[in-house]
């Protein structure tokens, strides 16, 4: 009975070291992000005309990686970070702290808000977010009231071609676990925004596309 006990003590502690090790992120991804993101960053500032000393917001900012590489090149500006997972909430808090950044705000966002202050942002992205967004027209308009006036979004996407399963609670018309540029286009022209160009295939060589927008 006490042998019984001690391995069914033993399993539940298995168990246990399991599920902290499955949510915590894989170094060699994290690693790699941080790769992506010095390839990457240079390319967003161009397109949201981002000068040292501007605010610019990482919406659904993930484990962090995008946050603080433009927290280092954005100097004296400054770089909101929002997300709403504790769990990428953590990570992101954790890695501005252990790059020494001053200059990054760590935001709980909502599915109908960013939560940002209003007129805060020279700049806000999205990567990899937008298709997952539930609540789009308050989220749309929670995003607007972020920018100040002129400022850029950059919306950052997957187009779903296959048909895929849609993420649960986003719009029917998204036809697959993406979205198509055009239906952002449409949805932020909507909520106010100027759309100043799509491309494909943004950054380079990725099967992402850009939606650019003004305020």
């Amino acid at each position: 009975m006490m042998r019984r006990q001690h391995l069914l003590q033993m399993v539940v502690v298995l168990c246990a070291v399991g599920t902290v090790h499955a949510q915590q992120p894989d170094t060699a991804q994290i690693a790699q992000e941080r790769r992506q993101a010095e390839l990457d960053v240079p390319k967003l500032v161009e397109v949201l005309e981002l000068k040292p000393g501007m605010t610019v917001a990482d919406v659904g900012a993930g484990l962090g990686a995008m946050t603080v590489v433009l927290g280092h090149w954005i100097g004296s500006g400054r770089v909101f970070a929002t997300d709403i997972t504790e769990h990428a909430l953590r990570q992101t808090r954790e890695y501005v702290k252990m790059e020494g950044l001053t200059n990054v705000t760590v935001i709980e966002g909502a599915e109908a808000a960013t939560n940002l202050p209003d007129a805060c942002c020279d700049a806000i992205f999205l990567r990899n977010v937008y298709h997952h967004i539930t609540a789009v027209d308050a989220f749309n308009r929670s995003l607007v009231a972020s920018l100040k006036p002129g400022g850029r979004l950059a919306i950052i996407d997957l187009e779903d071609r296959s048909g895929g399963q849609i993420p649960k609670g986003v719009p029917a018309n998204r036809g697959g676990h993406g979205v198509p540029p055009g239906i952002v286009v449409d949805e932020l022209e909507a909520a106010g925004l100027t759309h100043i160009r799509t491309a494909e295939k943004w950054p380079p060589g990725e099967p992402t596309f850009l939606a650019l927008f003004r305020k």
